[in-house]
């Protein structure tokens, strides 16, 4: 008996077949920098700074210690950075890395990732724990940020002028969550992001130093012609008062990123 083939049936395995090839080339390139230049930083050099390139052409770092690069690049404390060697956070490395075209900010920093994996050879995993948290929240009051619609301009979107006053740039949460936790290094809590505001924001703060738990404002203000910034309100009042924010103390999920392995960067 013979039996003929479905022919409905057929079509579409060769279809399948046909398609097959090209669902793999839609698979989305692994971003890379096209070309990047890594050195330790010449001795005795101050000042360190990493910032994307003007236009999204790529990154540079200068005096900046791996670890910064992965609290930066991951959105995590150094705090929560554990396992690592002492020079991970002891050296300064130099990074001039360019981009085959422009890219948008959050691709440079997957690109930067991939950067520490492939030159340092980075390898961690992420261990969670309930423990103490910052909870960002919507105060009572609401908002007082300003919605910025602007086009992405590459600059560090938090700067302190000469008067100690910090201006926010197109901000958004995620960064100023992080931002915040470097403020408030002194504490172990992290900040996490409750405010359901998903936009980029312009903003000014103006508050007084974080001091170290082993000194007062009395202190420091001792040797100072002018108390000056120490007779601001505090991040967690100014919060409420210049931006309509809140810090809560709550429970919560603290992410910790654990270095497997690590090693200087290989020869450029």
């Amino acid at each position: 008996m013979t039996v003929k083939p479905n022919s409905g049936l057929l079509a579409a395995v060769i279809g399948m077949i046909a398609l097959s090839p090209a669902l793999g080339q839609d698979k989305p390139a692994r971003l890379t920098f096209d070309v990047a230049a890594i050195r330790p930083t010449d001795p005795g050099a101050r000042d360190g700074q990493i910032k994307a390139m003007p236009g999204g052409n790529g990154y540079l770092a200068k005096n900046i210690p791996v670890k910064l690069m992965i609290s930066l690049m991951y959105k995590v404390p150094m705090r929560q950075i554990k396992g690592a060697p002492d020079w991970l956070a002891s050296d300064g490395y130099d990074v001039q890395a360019k981009a085959d075209h422009p890219y948008n900010v959050d691709d440079l920093h997957v690109m930067f990732q991939n950067l520490l994996a492939d030159r340092f050879n980075l390898k961690f995993h992420k261990e969670i724990k309930e423990g103490p948290v910052y909870a960002l929240m919507v105060d009572k009051s609401g908002p007082k940020i300003k919605l910025d619609e602007s086009k992405q301009d590459f600059s560090i979107p938090m700067n302190d002028n000469q008067d100690g006053v910090t201006i926010g740039k197109r901000v958004n949460m995620e960064y100023f969550c992080w931002w915040l936790g470097r403020v408030l290094r002194t504490d172990d809590r992290p900040v996490i992001d409750s405010t359901g505001l998903d936009k980029h924001y312009d903003f000014t703060l103006s508050f007084a130093p974080v001091l170290p738990p082993n000194v007062s404002r009395d202190d420091l203000a001792s040797g100072l012609p002018a108390p000056g910034p120490l007779d601001r309100p505090s991040i967690f009042d100014v919060l409420k008062q210049q931006l309509g924010l809140k810090l809560e103390a709550q429970k919560g999920p603290v992410v910790y990123y654990v270095i497997d392995h690590v090693e200087r960067p290989s020869e450029n």
